[in-house]
């Protein structure tokens, strides 16, 4: 059985207005295994400045997954990218999304809930 959960939380924005946003996360999971789908906003302006990768962590801020983009997504924004079959251990029970972009760094941290 697959468990689908939506999260959607109002961002503020930042004064660094270019930083990537992390905007709704989508979650399933089947058996011990979850799958993360991102959505992404951030103003991609080609091979000099886009998002990079999104990264799974746990509390402590240890990456338990990594998503790589490959390139830009100037002409499709916000965008989403999923990253499946992720083995989290049974005890942790929240994770932070986090993007990072080639110029700017890491995105604020986005907060999930796990089922």
């Amino acid at each position: 059985m697959k468990n689908i959960f939506i999260i959607n939380i109002l961002l503020i924005t930042s004064a660094f207005a270019n930083l990537a946003v992390v905007e709704e996360v989508k979650i399933s999971k089947k058996n011990a295994l979850y799958s993360f789908a991102v959505r992404i906003l951030h103003e991609d302006s080609g091979w000099d400045h886009y998002v990079d990768k999104y990264e799974v962590l746990d509390k402590d801020k240890n990456i338990l997954a990594t998503r790589t983009l490959w390139h830009p997504h100037e002409n499709e924004q916000p965008f989403t990218r999923g990253l499946a079959n992720i083995k989290i251990d049974s005890t942790i029970n929240k994770v932070y999304i986090r993007a990072h972009d080639s110029v700017d760094g890491d995105s604020a941290l986005y907060e999930i809930i796990l089922p």
